[in-house]
């Protein structure tokens, strides 16, 4: 079954009483969280999605937030946060390790059928070392790894192109249709140039990518331009961007096949706000993205502000139902997430 199904009134409808009650088991079992909503004077009843009280994300990197005993956390993940205000921390208990992956999985299949894969990770497999405590990458590979098989990894241990490893992976999968997973400007550096130099044949792939436009955008490599290069030098046609955080780990907002927009899965949703009246923007005019799902039950992450600039194009009007928006870039002066910019490979 499809979680790009809903139309926007259905969507809005079922969100905010799944909301409503996440909002109260949050308030009951996690005293911080309850404390700032009770500074704020918030209730307990909302008349839309957009009256329900936000977080900003930056609280999850100076505040201890969990709504499940510490003897109950089966895992902590972590942000690697570049500046000062330190990385996220993010726990999650049994139930919700294991229902964020099948909510990913879901999403996922929209584009990648019921079949697992095989998959070429552009990254290297030192970054998945560490099973209990990952950085934002680690967790983002390791995650998308459940979704292919006969996994190679792109990068050697020296985080350097092994391309007789592509070329292998190639010669025994590249007549059929595969998964390819990275971080974007890894993407570019380390299979797209590989690629155009030694001639690959990338059109049975199918690419799930995200994070870090900002080296791309220094060498004038926007996301159009990005597609058509693929498609052009490579073959490669089936791209889809992704835009989530590890603070909604599990949730993912999905590019559409025409490539021009972002989709929320059934579960999720997107409110663009006014930085200045923090009132919710109208079809068009930009602001500051709030995200908002179902899937955080062991931390208070179901409504968010991020620290990123969006805009929405429209409304049930695009290649799935909802809304269909873009992700601009970061506010002014905010601290970058890192999740993938960090990567300690040389950039040519």
């Amino acid at each position: 079954m499809s979680v790009f199904a809903r139309p926007q009134a259905e969507r809005e409808t079922d969100l905010l009483a799944a909301l409503t009650e996440l909002t109260a088991h949050h308030r009951e079992r996690c005293e911080p969280y309850d404390r700032i909503l009770s500074s704020l004077g918030v209730g307990s009843s909302f008349g839309s999605t957009a009256e329900l009280p936000w977080l900003p994300v930056r609280m999850f990197k100076t505040h201890d937030l969990k709504s499940v005993p510490d003897d109950e956390v089966f895992k902590v993940l972590t942000s690697s946060g570049t500046t000062g205000a330190g990385a996220s921390r993010i726990h999650l208990d049994k139930e919700a390790a294991a229902v964020q992956p099948r909510q990913l999985g879901a999403t996922l299949r929209e584009v990648l059928g019921g079949k697992r894969l095989p998959m070429l990770m552009v990254d290297t497999i030192g970054i998945i070392k560490n099973r209990r405590s990952f950085s934002a990458r680690g967790a983002g590979v390791l995650g998308m790894a459940n979704f292919g098989r006969n996994h190679v990894y792109a990068l050697d241990e020296h985080d350097r192109p092994d391309v007789p490893a592509i070329k292998e992976f190639l010669a025994r999968h590249g007549s059929e249709p595969f998964l390819i997973f990275g971080f974007t400007f890894m993407v570019w550096q380390y299979l797209y140039e590989v690629a155009r130099e030694h001639d690959l044949d990338l059109s049975n792939g199918i690419l799930i990518h995200s994070g870090g436009w900002k080296k791309l955008v220094d060498i004038a490599v926007d996301n159009a331009e990005f597609r058509r290069r693929f498609a052009e030098d490579t073959g490669l046609t089936r791209i889809h961007n992704y835009y989530g955080m590890i603070e909604q780990i599990g949730t993912v907002f999905l590019e559409g096949p025409s490539g021009n927009s972002l989709y929320c899965p059934d579960f999720a949703d997107v409110i663009i706000r006014d930085p200045d009246t923090w009132e919710e923007q109208p079809v068009g005019v930009p602001g500051v993205i709030e995200v908002l799902s179902t899937l955080p039950r062991s931390y208070p992450g179901h409504v968010l502000l991020t620290e990123d600039l969006g805009v929405v194009h429209g409304v049930d009007d695009g290649d799935w139902p909802g809304k269909r928006f873009s992700v601009l870039g970061r506010l002014p002066r905010a601290e970058a997430r890192g999740c993938s910019d960090t990567f300690s490979g040389a950039v040519a």
